[in-house]
């Protein structure tokens, strides 16, 4: 080899060590990344259990994003110097159609809301997938370096298996239990890290709903024809208010109700009666067919 082809071979390797020294170079200057992913029905239960003392929903009021900007400000701590990417909010709704709570958290910034559905029981489905499928892409696209779970189901297991395995670290965040563990032991097992918020820190976002009372609780309760005439004239006055479009769209649920249109019109039909329907199963069921009946017939 002579000294010409020496010569070019060194100044080969003094371009590519420039290379690699630019790359490093940009390398340190760009921020690692962190999400964090929320599963809301856990929040809600365990939060609601811990604070308020009650799974229900319709118990307690949640200041989502209170607590959302509490996490944010935990991430930061936690993750100095990475910059936040989003806030995923996992929750259920009937057809996946926003409620209004829902609506207000998905305008938040900073705030994806992903939506599994509900089942006739208010259950959760299809919210699990929803989480590992995001983990698992973030983490394969190097979007992301550390993920922060706010969870506590033993099918999220899978989810941070497939981000770990693409590099990412996934920290396990859970409420207090209010008595023994709200988290499954292999999903502990699995992650990172854990943390866990106390009851300091969860009550300033929960507030339980105050108990109605009426002046005719001990007067006997209307009867079931009473209770069904009555929920078809909430009925004609939520259809006078909303209009065909939103008819259309609730028609398809039948015979179940979203939370909310459900909510509205047990509070309502109390309101009128002045009297709690608590505590009658069967003149609830009569108000949602007296409710439904009417709909069905305008349609």
């Amino acid at each position: 080899m002579n000294d010409a082809e020496i010569s070019d071979i060194a100044t080969r390797l003094e371009r590519t060590n420039q290379l690699l020294q630019r790359m490093l170079a940009e390398v340190a200057k760009t921020p690692s990344t962190h999400a964090i992913f929320v599963d809301a029905g856990y929040v809600y239960a365990a939060a609601g259990l811990l604070v308020a003392g009650t799974e229900d929903r319709r118990s307690f009021d949640l200041d989502a994003e209170g607590l959302i900007e509490a996490f944010i400000d935990k991430a930061r701590t936690i993750f100095a110097d990475s910059r936040l990417l989003r806030v995923y909010w996992y929750d259920g709704a009937r057809r996946r159609i926003h409620t209004p709570e829902q609506q207000s958290v998905a305008e938040l910034p900073d705030v994806k809301v992903r939506l599994g559905n509900l089942n006739a029981n208010n259950q959760q489905k299809g919210v699990d997938s929803l989480i590992r499928s995001d983990l698992e892409s973030l983490a394969r696209h190097r979007a992301i370096s550390d993920a922060a779970l706010v969870g506590g189901d033993e099918d999220l297991v899978s989810a941070v298996e497939a981000a770990q395995g693409y590099g990412a670290r996934v920290h396990l965040w859970g409420i207090e239990a209010a008595e023994g563990r709200n988290q499954a032991e292999p999903l502990l097992w699995e992650v990172d890290s854990q943390r866990t918020f106390d009851l300091d820190f969860c009550r300033p976002y929960i507030t339980r709903r105050p108990v109605t009372t009426y002046e005719n609780e001990g007067a006997p309760p209307p009867s079931r024809d009473e209770v069904r005439f009555l929920g078809a004239q909430i009925a004609a006055t939520w259809l006078a208010e909303r209009g065909r479009a939103e008819l259309a769209e609730l028609l398809p649920g039948h015979p179940y109700l979203p939370g909310p249109v459900d909510q509205d019109l047990l509070i309502e039909a109390e309101r009128r009666l002045q009297r709690s329907l608590r505590g009658y199963a069967v003149l609830r069921r009569a108000l949602r067919d007296g409710f439904w009946q009417h709909l069905q017939s305008q349609y």
